[in-house]
């Protein structure tokens, strides 16, 4: 899949364990794992808001678009 998740990257930039950004936004850290792992199909725009206000960081710093190599080009 082209999303790439950089939740580990911005976790380990802010020197914080997946646990305390569970407590943190009170979503289970099973659920925050799926999404680091990129396995997540979809995140709501309140849980994505709720990780950029407690990591202080934009949509962006988190969710990466890479195009897949042969695939569609843009028309």
């Amino acid at each position: 899949m082209p999303i790439i998740v950089n939740l580990d990257v911005v976790l380990a930039q802010r020197k914080l364990r997946l646990n305390d950004l569970a407590d943190g936004v009170d979503i289970t850290a099973q659920n925050l794992s799926v999404l680091k792992t990129g396995k997540a199909r979809a995140i709501r725009f309140s849980t994505l808001e709720a990780i950029c206000k407690h990591l202080n960081c934009q949509p962006g710093d988190i969710l990466e678009y890479r195009p897949e190599a042969g695939g569609e080009k843009p028309s």
